[in-house]
Order: structure tokens, then sequence, then C-alpha cells
């Protein structure tokens, strides 16, 4: 069954991403782990986690606590059970060399935040990356 791991530490953007997938009528499971260690217990179902299934998509927040984003996809990427999970990279930041660091690590997206899916597609702006999610989860209904 399709599911989505949110890795995000900030409560106004779990708030959001759970907004605009009702607004697209994404009735998937959503999991909230709220920095990259806790995702990585979650996946593996260590430290007292129970472990989730494999989800479709991971939306990865770069900047947060104990461990961030692109530590946890280095972490993701070098383990055979999870080095083919779809990654999107979720950032304030449009920094260049984060950007070329999480293409080397083989990300399915790059969304900048405030999270809005509304500006994808239209002109290209920073990734079409939602149409791709939803196409790669054919989640829609």
């Amino acid at each position: 069954m399709p599911s989505i791991l949110l890795v995000e530490d900030d409560q106004m953007d779990i708030m959001n991403v759970q907004r605009e997938l009702r607004k697209n009528n994404i009735t998937v499971p959503l999991h909230i782990a709220r920095n990259g260690r806790e995702a990585l217990n979650m996946l593996r179902g260590e430290a007292d986690q129970t472990k989730i299934e494999h989800p479709s998509v991971v939306m990865l927040d770069i900047n947060m606590p104990r461990m961030n984003g692109l530590e946890l996809l280095e972490q993701l990427r070098s383990d055979p059970e999870f080095v083919n999970l779809n990654v999107f990279i979720t950032t304030t930041s449009d920094l260049e060399s984060e950007r070329l660091k999480a293409q080397n690590l083989a990300v399915s997206g790059y969304i900048i935040k405030p999270l809005s899916f509304d500006s994808f597609g239209e002109g290209g702006t920073t990734v079409d990356g939602f149409s791709l999610f939803l196409d790669l989860l054919k989640m829609k209904e």
C-alpha cells in the first residue's frame, strides 16, 4: 500500500503538507518523523519505534536537529534495503551546494518551501515535482 514518510521538524510545515495532500485528494498514510535519527528508527524498527513499511515517497527536510536531511540521505543510500527509496528534498534554502549534494545522492525532486503544489507544473518553477510525485505514487483518486 502506498504511504509517505515526512521527515520534518517544523509543525507549520507538517500542517502545510497535510493540507496540500488533502487538497489533492491523497489519502494514503502519512508517517511523520521529527529528525533523521527518528526516521531511520521508524524505517528499521529500532529504538522502540514500530517498523513502518517501505514508504512510496520520503519527503525530507534538510535543516533538522540530531541528524539533518542530507546525513539521513547518505545513510539511506548506503543501506541496500533503502537505496532505491524515492526521496524528495524540501527546504527553505536554495543553496547550490545543497542542491548538488542532494543530486549526487539521487533525489527524485527538490521542493522549495513554503510548500505549495499549485506552483508545480506551470512554467516549471523549482521542479514539477508534485506531478512527478503523483505519477510515481499513482495515488490520485
